[in-house]
Parts: C-alpha cells; structure tokens; sequence
C-alpha cells in the first residue's frame, strides 16, 4: 500500500507570530495569511506589505495593531530625521534584509524600529552582531522600507550635498539684511547642508529670472515652487522631515522670531553674490495646516536700473509719461492689479528724477528696492506710521517730489492731493482695472471732483504678457477670431506684421516664452477730461474721451505688441481680458 508523501514544507509555510495574532484576532482569514506569506517568501517581500497588497488592511492599521498586541510603542518613522540615525550600529546587509531601522544607540542600548515585534529571530540576531540591548519601536511596513531606500541612497546631508553640487553656491552667502546678525557662520554642522540647498534655490531661482519662491508644506510632502514670468513651477520635493529646519534658517536670517509659529511674520534678507553684488529677499511667513509656509519675493535692484526703454512704452507713451513726471507739481498715478509690475515702474520714474538738486522721499509698505539718494520711509501700522502719518511728516521735509506706495483710503488720497496742488510731484498707486476707472476710484473714496481735476495729471495702466522666445513660429488665425480680438480690417489688410506663437526650446525650457513686456494704457488729463470730470462724468465717458484723443487701451496695446511679434494673441487675451 503505498502511503502520502509528506507535503514540502515551502507548501504550507509557518504562520508567524504576528499572522496567528491577526488570525485570532479576526482582522485577517487564515487563507489569506498564508497566500500572503507564501508571496512574500516568492517575492522575497515583507509579509505586512503582501497583506496590504492582498487588502487586508493599511501599514498604518496593521502598525497599530502591531503596537497594542504586543506591547511596543508606536513611531511614525516618516518624521524622524534620517541624518540622526544610528545607521552604522549593524550591518547594512542585516538591517536591508530585515527591514528594521537602527534610530538611536546610546551607551549599550540600541532603539530599533521594526513592523513586526513578534519576529524574535530578527532580535536576537542584531543583539549577536552588536552585543547591545535592543529596544522595539513599531513603525509602518512601506514607511520603514522608504526610508531603508533613503539610507542606501545616502543621508539626507548626501542627498542636499548632491542637489547643491555645481551650483554655485558655495560662493555666495546668506545674511540679514541688517549688519547685526551672522550669515553661514552661525549655522552647524548638521545643518550645514541644509543652508547650502536653500543657496542653490535661491541662486537658481536668481539665475531664470523667478520673481517669487514658495516654500509650502503639506501632509504628505514638502515643494519648493518659484513663479518665472508669471507662472507657478515646481522645482524640488525636499524631506518632510526638514521642513522645520528650512523654516527656520529663513526666519533666522531674516530676523524673524522663530519659535512665533502662530502668526504671520515678515522681514528681509539679501543673498551676496560678491562684493559688489548683492540680492534682497522680502520674506513672508503664513502658518498653515502642516507648517508654515514661506513666500520669498526676489528684489533686484538692477531691475530699477533698467531704463523707461526696456519697460515696453511705446514712443508716444513714453513721451507723455516724462513729460508728466518732470512737470513741477501735479499727481501721477500707476494702475493694475498685484504683480503687474507697478513697483518697478514706479522706481524707474524715481531713478529718472533722483538728481542732486531734488529731495525725494517714498512711503513703502516695505521699502523693496534700496535706491540710494532717495528717502525711503517703510510703514508701521502698529507704531502709528501710517501713509498719511508720513505724507504730513514729509510735507514739514522740504519735499520736491513724493512717493506714496499705495492710496488705500481718504485720509492718504486728500493729503496726497494737496501735496500735488501746493507744489509738489506726487507719485502712487492704486488697484483699478484700467486707467479711467482710477478717477472714478478717487470719487467713490470720497475725494472731491474738483481735487481730482485740479491734481491728476495723468495715469497709467498697466499689465505684464510673456515675451516670445526667439525659438517662436509663424501661426495662422481665423480672420473671424481675429477681429474678434480687436483688430481692425486695416491691421488685416496690412501684410507687414506676421502672427507668431509659441513653440518651445532649451533656451525658454520648453515654455515657448522668455521675460515679460509691459503692456500699458498712457492717458494724460485733458481739458477736455478735466471738464467731464467737474461735471460729474463716469468712468466711460472718460474712456469714450480717450479713445477720442488718441489713447490706446490696454487691450489695443497689447495687440501693437503682437504686430510687433514680442508676444502671442493668447497671451494679450489672457492678461486683457474684457
């Protein structure tokens, strides 16, 4: 009679300690135990990752369950800063094999964080190679094999050395933008490469011409972003785990109250390139949900150097706009939305008039951009130096001309104007869509008709479109979609423009477009405006007078841009939209 062969026993595999807790427990059927055991030993895998691939549960309930069963606490290994880890304590082969973590060793005690206490064998085995205690810790399955990744690619002080190799940063530093605090130097060891990747960021960001960076954390992850004519890009995801580290050597260098996590704060820094060049950074912080996030706006003062040329006026508006700033007395204002390039308009006109025979003087909410000879006065609410606290101060300065950073209620406008009207050229901002809409702004503040008629001497609009980079292509347009654009049969008729669009080269990174050009609505104050202002005209009839005198709106100046092949229709539809 012939008897069974006995089965083999990778057959039916032991179910291990942990499998027959789940098992009595019910959190998992028996087949499902050994089917998951069995791909694990086929796949040479954890036996807790089978089980989540079998879905039986997540590593995060699994973990927990791991952790009341039997005793151990339980650490979310994701947080915990992988330069610090005792790495070196057992050998990589053993800790790889295993999947267990050497955290922390500490005279003869070696913390270890493990996802399933119950494997002895594992235990015991660190302790031979180490001759030291162990002490369990739980943590999650895919938690612990992404960060044995992390090891084996190296720390992350290998993994920052490496994104900050040949950039460049090692030549420059950071440090605040007053005299008293110490750069680099103050930083140690340990974080040492943590200053060295926020420089390459920085210069990076320097380097394509990004006027903002981002630094956001979330739940899951941490991103850097930088915003590069007009457009958000994420350029790097950082360890969660240093979001804390990054924070707060921004907010030191900045001078920021570091252990302040509640509210938002904001100061400045400057990145030294050399010893004539240097970088300002307006620096903001928001608590968030997962941290705080900080915003860098990038200040290059060379951007105030650049002359009225290269700002995209055309002749005739660029004639209109001297002409106002150099007229003895008067208002002259600047209009758009937040990022239309206002500041830097503004600070080209004071360069323009900064001569020594002038006393020039500005009311900032910050001072962004240092222009020697001029005094600039930032605002502090809280001490009581408001706009209109420091338009009347200025006014007891000898002023020529003044330079108000934004009219935000009645008190600030009627100061200004009388400034205009007792002998003074007034510059300012404001926030409307277009430059008739500005006088009707004034009115509904509360500022008087004739005020307005009797100060402003003129206003510009203003918005920023993508230049096209030199790789761009000729494109055809329906004549239908043309004219609903704006052109006129006259431009079609004209066969010395060509329409060019977009196509995407090393040089602009595929984008299509590189820098920006103002697009802008130069319209000087008329009699004839003054007139339909006293009598109590709106905004359109003012527009409708405009268009009359010759004043092209932003939308007919954006299309000029486009004849001229500097930008694409898209992008003078999307920043002109009617």
């Amino acid at each position: 009679m012939a008897t069974a062969q006995p089965k083999s026993p990778s057959a039916t595999p032991v179910i291990s300690g942990f499998g027959r807790a789940l098992i009595q427990n019910k959190r998992v059927t028996e087949a499902v135990c050994v089917e998951a055991m069995q791909a694990a030993a086929g796949n040479n895998n954890q036996f807790i990752l089978e089980l989540v691939k079998h879905k039986a549960g997540t590593a995060l309930e699994f973990a927990e369950f791991a952790s009341e069963t039997f005793g151990y606490p339980l650490l979310d290994i994701s947080r915990y800063d992988s330069g610090a880890v005792a790495k070196d304590a057992i050998d990589a082969k053993l800790r790889d094999k295993h999947q267990v973590v050497p955290l922390l060793c500490r005279q003869n005690r070696l913390t270890l964080a493990i996802a399933d206490p119950s494997n002895l064998r594992v235990v015991d085995e660190v302790r031979f190679q180490t001759g030291l205690q162990v002490d369990l810790v739980v943590a999650e399955a895919d938690k612990i094999e992404r960060y044995l990744q992390q090891l084996a690619s190296g720390t992350v002080a290998d993994t920052l050395k490496e994104l900050t190799a040949e950039s460049g940063a090692e030549n420059v530093h950071m440090e605040s933008d007053d005299d008293g605090i110490p750069g680099d130097d103050d930083a140690g060891v340990e974080d040492a490469p943590v200053v060295r990747f926020i420089q390459k960021v920085l210069m990076d960001a320097i380097n394509h011409g990004s006027s903002d960076i981002h630094f956001e954390p979330y739940e899951k992850f941490y991103r850097i972003r930088t915003r590069t004519d007009g457009q958000l890009r994420e350029i790097s995801k950082v360890p969660l785990n240093l979001r804390e580290k990054i924070a707060a050597r921004l907010k030191v260098v900045s001078r920021l109250d570091i252990a302040e996590r509640r509210i938002p704060q904001d100061g400045r820094m400057k990145l030294v390139l050399s010893r004539s060049k240097a970088i300002d950074f307006r620096v903001s912080t928001l608590p968030t949900l997962h941290g705080e996030k900080i915003v860098l706006r990038i200040l290059d003062p060379s951007s105030a150097m650049l002359g009225i040329d290269a700002l995209g006026y055309e002749p005739d508006q660029r004639k209109a706009l001297l002409h106002a700033i150099q007229r003895p007395y008067g208002m002259v204002l600047v209009t758009g939305p937040t990022g239309s390039g206002k500041t830097v308009s503004l600070y080209t006109c004071l360069n323009i008039l900064n001569t020594e025979d002038v006393n020039i003087s500005t009311a900032e909410d910050p001072a962004e951009i240092n222009l020697p000879g001029i005094n600039q006065v930032n605002m502090n609410d809280k001490a009581g130096l408001t706009f209109a606290a420091a338009l009347r101060s200025f006014l007891r300065h000898d002023p020529d001309i003044i330079m108000v950073g934004e009219i935000r209620d009645l008190e600030t406008a009627e100061i200004a104007v009388k400034a205009a009207q007792t002998g003074h050229m007034v510059l300012s901002t404001l926030h409307t869509n277009d430059a008739p809409t500005t006088l009707e702004r004034l009115r509904n503040m509360g500022v008087a008709p004739f005020n307005i008629a009797s100060s402003v001497i003129l206003i510009t609009a203003q918005r920023l479109a993508r230049r096209l980079c030199s790789c761009k292509q000729k494109i055809s347009v329906p004549r239908e979609a043309l004219l609903e654009a704006g052109f006129t049969e006259e431009d079609l008729a004209d066969t010395s423009w060509t329409l060019y669009g977009p196509k995407g080269c090393e040089r602009c990174n595929g984008s299509g477009y590189k820098g920006r050009v103002g697009i802008y609505q130069v319209m000087p104050i008329t009699e004839e405006m003054t007139r339909i202002i006293m009598t109590g005209g709106n905004s359109n009839d003012v527009a409708d007078q405009a268009q009359k005198e010759g004043v092209r709106d932003l939308r007919q100046s954006g299309l000029l841009k486009v004849k001229q092949g500097v930008t694409s229709l898209a992008e003078v539809l999307a920043c002109t939209n009617e």
